[in-house]
């Protein structure tokens, strides 16, 4: 039987004798007659028992790519170790072992996930071509289980990679928006990262709070459309002036544009909102209360804070406790009451990322 090649492929050959077998029979005889019809054929990986109850543990501790399994055994019987592994385990290879060759009893077996069947008194050349054909079907299965993992990792990987580069031109659309008045573009950093730990702070949940982050850096993207005599005048702007100016909340909404995706979606909420006052005197849209999108509301407070501590064409850096009470004074005018008091009860890491992220 040896020198018969059960197949024209000598390296899928050696790979089907790499495989975990067990041998699950009462009978010692048997179990030593396929252990040596195994051996002789080159299968080094083979455990044995012949207590059906171990079954289970050993499967538990070992993944067996072919069980062969009596069906008449004391103390268990076949059917009954399949249906303990049915339960437990879906991914065995079952072959039946058994002299029993009535169509009730292969019934069951096959409803029960066998296989195959092997018949008593054993022939070797019919175990080892059934072995084989069995084994082989096993190895393209898991083969393509590793083919399937491996594409589901280059996918995750692709799409993870597509992600990172939207929230990089998310970031840097930021960055242009606010060069225009700020030469190093650190607001968007710091402004986005305090909004983040608002959002947490309000109860937010975490895929939000992300959101948050990653589109907030775009809420002054409309000072594109500014003109630089307005954007950078050193002084304060007149009646007309600031009308012009206003326009860029609106003018940002409409650069982010419609597309459907949550970055852009709330990218756009927050341009268009993030001016709004809470008693209703902001703009573009003079809303109020929470009319105005918890997202702009939360904004408006790591935008105006953050502001407060920069240098802009038109004012020198507040110092810090000045910023800090304007935010508490503002609390049920300008800002929600209650996003402030978040602001207060988190103004320890707010002021670690303020240090982290200096101009």
């Amino acid at each position: 039987m040896t020198e018969n090649n059960l197949t024209a492929n000598p390296s899928l050959d050696d790979e089907l004798k790499k495989s975990n077998i067990l041998i699950v029979d009462d009978n010692p005889a048997n179990v030593s007659l396929l252990e040596f019809i195994l051996e002789d054929e080159g299968y080094d990986n083979v455990t044995s028992t012949t207590d059906p109850r171990l079954v289970l543990p050993l499967c538990r501790k070992q993944s067996f790519d072919l069980i062969l399994l009596d069906i008449r055994m004391p103390y268990m019987s076949g059917h009954e170790v399949m249906e303990q592994l049915q339960k437990e385990l879906s991914d065995e290879h079952l072959a039946i072992l058994t002299a029993q060759t009535d169509m009730q009893t292969q019934q069951d077996a096959l409803k029960l996930g066998a296989k195959d069947f092997v018949t008593k008194p054993f022939e070797q050349w019919e175990v080892m071509l059934r072995i084989h054909n069995m084994l082989e079907t096993r190895y393209f299965y898991k083969q393509q289980l590793i083919r399937g993992d491996v594409l589901e990792e280059e996918v995750r990987n692709r799409t993870e990679e597509i992600r990172l580069v939207q929230l990089e031109i998310v970031r840097r659309l930021g960055l242009a928006g606010e060069f225009r008045d700020n030469e190093t573009g650190a607001h968007v950093v710091r402004m986005s990262q305090i909004s983040e730990i608002i959002g947490r702070g309000a109860g937010l949940d975490e895929k939000t709070c992300e959101l948050i982050l990653y589109s907030s850096p775009m809420h002054d993207i409309g000072k594109i459309g500014i003109p630089d005599n307005i954007l950078l005048k050193p002084g304060k702007l007149n009646g007309e002036e600031w009308e012009i100016m206003k326009n860029h909340a609106q003018i940002g909404r409409d650069i982010i544009g419609d597309y459907p995706a949550d970055i852009m979606w709330m990218a756009g909420i927050i341009a268009l909102s993030h001016h709004e006052k809470w008693d209703g005197s902001g703009y573009p849209q003079g809303l109020k209360g929470e009319d105005i999108p918890i997202y702009g509301r939360i904004a408006a407070i790591s935008d105006v804070f953050d502001a407060l501590l920069s240098r802009r064409p038109y004012k020198e850096p507040w110092p810090l406790d000045k910023a800090v009470t304007l935010i508490r004074e503002e609390a049920g005018r300008h800002f929600d009451p209650r996003l402030v008091q978040v602001f207060v009860d988190n103004l320890d890491e707010i002021l670690a990322i303020e240090k982290n992220n200096a101009d």
